[in-house]
């Protein structure tokens, strides 16, 4: 059998939206046709894919391993066909990011589309998840990369960030009472889904610093006088890992790609390739906790 590039496009789709309906539409293809094209998957690997569940489908466990390789495959595929094209490509483009993202991942991105595209001036913003949606709405940016509670339709799904507690290497204020807590300002779902947490198992608690950066955050962990619930992938060298026996466990946000609409050889689709290329790379993948 042979894993061609769009029946693997099209599983990637039906992975990332969980929805074969809304897969048919990003792939340009039937619902039928995507159904035909999963089933025919199946049995050439003679492992189930898919689950499916009211109003959708999950990966199986061979589904979560085939979407790795698949996301692999098709950006060696896409690299070697854009290494045979050149481009004199201009203009501008607008991206948005959450800080911390634009901090971990933006900086490589960026490196790779200017060695590629020298001539393109991408102008980035960073701000709350929310904020960054409201942007992209109004026409202010073409591309967001932003944590979201669940997986949303028209949009890019990248990677799952699991949020844990941090605290101060030289410290433990996790043992006061009432609890102090680091968080963000009021709208992040980092702060709604720890102050849940900790109200859901009866721990009292106190909001010690509020920042509308991740830097404010981390500062006030540093200092030794708060916790704060972060995504994994922002866990630094002098902060420890509080864990779940002490403080209750958190749910992982979903890091998703919002864009508006554009033609298929535009600059923003060119940059949005990059950006999930970039998150393909397994050497990035935040730590298990």
């Amino acid at each position: 059998m042979d894993l061609a590039p769009d029946i693997l496009r099209t599983f990637a789709s039906a992975a990332q939206t969980c929805n074969f309906t809304e897969a048919a539409r990003k792939v340009n293809l039937t619902q039928s046709a995507v159904s035909h094209q999963i089933r025919k998957l199946e049995e050439n690997l003679g492992k189930a894919l898919f689950e499916r569940v009211p109003h959708g489908v999950i990966l199986t466990r061979h589904g979560e391993s085939l979407l790795k390789y698949a996301k692999q495959l098709l950006r060696l595929h896409n690299e070697a066909l854009a290494s045979f094209s050149e481009s004199n490509m201009n203009g501008q483009i607008r991206i948005g990011a959450t800080e911390e993202y634009a901090a971990l991942y933006i900086p490589k991105i960026l490196k790779r589309f200017a060695e590629k595209y020298p001539l393109v001036q991408v102008d980035l913003y960073c701000e709350r998840s929310n904020e960054l949606l409201k942007m992209l709405d109004k026409g202010k940016i073409e591309l967001c990369l932003r944590n979201t509670k669940a997986i949303e339709s028209e949009t890019e799904f990248l990677r799952k960030e699991p949020l844990i507690w941090i605290g101060p290497k030289d410290a433990t204020p996790e043992n006061e009472s009432p609890l102090p807590i680091a968080v963000f300002n009021k709208g992040c779902i980092h702060r709604e889904w720890a102050i849940e947490a900790l109200e859901k198992n009866n721990i009292d608690y106190r909001v010690a610093y509020s920042s509308p950066s991740i830097a404010g955050i981390l500062a006030a962990v540093t200092s030794g006088l708060a916790v704060a619930p972060i995504g994994t992938s922002t866990l630094i060298s002098g902060l420890r890992l509080i864990p779940h026996k002490k403080l209750p466990a958190l749910p992982s946000a979903m890091i998703c790609l919002h864009q508006s609409k554009c033609h298929e050889d535009s600059i923003q689709s060119h940059l949005v390739t990059h950006i999930i290329d970039e998150f393909c790379d397994t050497s990035i993948l935040p730590a298990q906790i």
